[in-house]
């Protein structure tokens, strides 16, 4: 009984020592102080702690066919699966570290030949043949925290795994819709272009039947003509460019190129109110400021497994078995053995070493707080950056609408003037055409560029993992 009490209070003070000293050598986790003001520039201010990143995805996009799209590209896009397969490899980690903890088993089963010298046989066999079976357990216990902080590495690692899993989800997601709607544009590009090479061969064909009634002279016929060819040689590029944009949507969807199926720009509808909530949110809404702080925990862990080096480890060894020279008597209460010890290890040499590991440790750490915080600086720019372009887009419709107006009456009354005036020329006409052409693609890209906006916007501010 005395022999058990010695034994329980030797353990309360192993432990005791053990918390005392981990928390000496170790230092407890802080979230990293932020020595930057975060924040982003929009258009307008707001306080407002709404923001769209709370949203799904389906309730930002809409359109089925490009909810079609991304549930296909979430199921099946190649890097979103290798970041699956990273996640369940740093799970596997984490459980190599919890294992630590657990004292090691081993067994082990031998038959050994010796032949003992004249001096020792004392008329005994000289050869002999010796059967030993056995186990043997290490056992090292966490003095310093060692162990803990390799777990606690570990469990940052996972979780930054996570994230950055999550942070490839919402690119894929503003891929696939940005691609989509890129692909709208280059449609809607095409219908104008084939729109406007139609209309150009009719005044061709027009001004064709003029010249040979003789009310027209030649320069005016090459010139319809030229002005045709221009815009029919635009539509082979703009295919290019649809076929082009289509294989990459492919390859997010993890298929072999071909066409997708789609609707057309003018049936897009996006949120008009597009809250951004506040700066401290990207904190918690973006993945990969979420990463860049988990590694950096993970960093500051292996800083404190880089300071435990500089102290001896705790190991218990225990190891028991049979060991006897004949089969018959290999199981006997003579054949047993057993062993039970302790100690510490020091290393004397390698101070050096352990210097410089610590060394690199710190130094990673600081690279880690550096990369959060630039992570954070770019989270800004890029809330800030789609916000203007938003704001930009939507401000430049109500102008861009009367532009066309302008131009369309523009080319209208040029081909007036020149068919029943004298005081005018084709190049006028084609002057006003080219121009109404140009806006009607700037149209088509204000239409793109705020859809894009809305897709950059929503993942910038850590919208499409939740």
């Amino acid at each position: 009984m005395r022999k058990i009490k010695i034994l329980l209070w030797g353990s309360l003070f192993v432990l005791a020592i053990t918390t005392w000293s981990s928390c000496q050598i170790t230092h407890p986790y802080s979230t990293p102080e932020n020595h930057l003001d975060l924040s982003f520039r929009g258009p307008e201010t707001s306080l407002d702690t709404i923001t769209i990143a709370s949203l799904p995805w389906t309730t930002i996009f809409t359109d089925t066919l490009l909810q079609s799209l991304i549930h296909e590209g979430l199921a099946a896009n190649i890097d979103l699966k290798i970041a699956v397969e990273r996640l369940t490899e740093s799970k596997a980690h984490l459980r190599l570290q919890k294992s630590a903890y657990l004292p090691s088993l081993s067994s082990g089963i031998s038959v050994k030949e010796f032949q003992l010298p004249h001096s020792q046989s004392f008329g005994n066999s000289r050869n002999n043949t010796q059967y030993d079976l056995g186990l043997q357990s290490n056992w090292e216990i966490d003095i310093w925290g060692k162990l803990g902080s390799s777990k606690r590495a570990a469990l940052a690692q996972l979780l930054a795994t996570d994230a950055a899993k999550k942070a490839v989800q919402t690119q894929l997601i503003a891929d696939i819709a940005s691609g989509y709607f890129q692909l709208l544009a280059l449609d809607q590009e095409l219908l104008t272009t084939q729109k406007t090479a139609k209309n150009r061969a009719d005044d061709a064909a027009a001004i064709e039947m003029l010249f040979e009634n003789a009310l027209l002279n030649g320069v005016s016929v090459v010139q319809s003509q030229a002005n045709y060819y221009e815009a029919e040689l635009e539509i082979p590029d703009i295919e290019q460019r649809i076929k082009a944009t289509e294989h990459q949507l492919c390859f997010l969807l993890g298929r072999n190129p071909e066409s997708i199926a789609r609707q057309d720009l003018a049936q897009q509808d996006v949120t008009s109110d597009l809250k951004s909530g506040i700066p401290a949110q990207l904190l918690a809404n973006r993945p990969d400021v979420q990463m860049a702080e988990l590694n950096f925990r993970a960093a500051f862990e292996e800083t404190n497994v880089a300071r435990t080096y500089f102290y001896p480890a705790l190991t218990i060894t225990a190891g028991g078995g049979f060991s006897n020279l004949g089969w018959s008597q290999w199981f006997s209460s003579q054949s047993l053995f057993g062993s039970i010890a302790g100690g510490l290890t020091q290393s004397i040499f390698n101070k050096g070493i352990n210097k410089a590991r610590l060394t690199a440790a710190l130094s990673r750490q600081q690279q880690a707080l550096l990369h959060f915080e630039k992570t954070l600086l770019m989270a800004s720019l890029e809330v800030s950056n789609a916000l203007f372009e938003y704001d930009t887009a939507q401000r430049k419709e109500l102008t861009r609408k009367k532009q066309l107006e302008a131009l369309t009456k523009a080319v209208d009354f040029n081909k007036e003037l020149f068919l029943h005036h004298q005081n005018t020329n084709f190049t006028d006409v084609l002057t006003a055409e080219q121009n109404l052409l140009r806006a009607e693609l700037k149209n088509i890209d204000d239409q793109r560029q705020k859809l894009s906006a809305v897709v950059q916007l929503y993942r910038a501010l850590g919208g499409g993992w939740n």
